[in-house]
């Protein structure tokens, strides 16, 4: 009973009135009575929080919660790209039909995603991973490789369910729900990171501004859990066999860059 309250609050509401009220209660010290449950019900890791349980004043604070240094293992290895957060596989694979991918019988076109033909046909032909956070993950985003960023910008302005249910019955939900992208360039070629909402109001903060990444390198965060999208362009990487419902850590290796000749 109390597994699926909490679903309902984080996941699956998306009118913005009550989007609104769940971030209300959720930022205010009236959340501090369901720290201590939510724990217990999604089964966090304790011994991994950068502060007592008890400490966190309010639900945010124990979703968008640090984590002790050296808790995660970044894969520092130059050829490596690694997982930019906790959670789950969705997909992963190469573009389909040049620009479209497929995930739970919905075809996701590039064009759609990122509001442009001509940054759609930048990717055609590239890799894509779609990786899933659950209320249950560090929240934190990372940078999979370093790299220098060439842009950052944000799309759509609602948002729904990204979870199973949504993906399946929603309508193409990680193109059309609020995102925030940040693109980054290496070896000349382009990779995007798509952070997608899942709530309507203020889902995602960056905290990265700089113009050159480090790998590890925290990015930003989600407040209520999501689904990032990583979009590599033709030639730039190739990802490990992953498995659809595999887990996986920030800064475990997903991937490899494909060096040009001569490198």
């Amino acid at each position: 009973m109390k597994k699926n309250f909490f679903r309902i609050c984080v996941e699956l509401t998306n009118h913005r009135i009550s989007s609104y009220l769940l971030k209300t209660f959720a930022t205010s010290t009236l959340s501090k009575p369901l720290v201590v449950p939510f724990a217990r019900t999604f089964n966090l890791n304790q011994e991994e929080m950068d502060r007592p349980l008890l400490s966190y004043k309010n639900l945010h604070e124990l979703f968008t919660r640090n984590l002790k240094e050296g808790s995660r293992e970044i894969d520092h290895r130059d050829y490596t790209v690694v997982s930019p957060v906790d959670g789950v596989v969705a997909q992963v694979g190469q573009l389909n039909a040049g620009e479209s991918f497929l995930i739970k019988g919905q075809v996701y076109k590039l064009e759609e995603m990122f509001e442009s033909q001509k940054k759609a046909k930048e990717y055609a032909n590239g890799q894509y991973a779609v990786i899933y956070l659950s209320p249950s993950h560090y929240h934190r985003i990372h940078a999979p490789l370093t790299a220098t960023v060439r842009e950052r910008w944000s799309l759509g302005k609602r948002s729904y369910p990204v979870n199973e249910y949504g993906l399946t019955y929603g309508k193409r939900p990680l193109s059309r729900n609020y995102r925030i992208i940040t693109e980054v360039e290496v070896n000349d070629k382009s990779l995007a990171l798509v952070k997608v909402g899942a709530m309507n109001i203020n889902t995602i903060e960056l905290t990265h501004h700089k113009r050159n990444v480090e790998k590890g390198e925290e990015l930003g965060y989600f407040s209520f859990g999501s689904t990032v999208v990583l979009l590599a362009e033709e030639g730039l990487l190739q990802f490990n066999e992953l498995n659809a419902g595999q887990s996986l850590l920030m800064g475990e290796s997903i991937g490899e860059l494909i060096l040009r000749e001569g490198r």
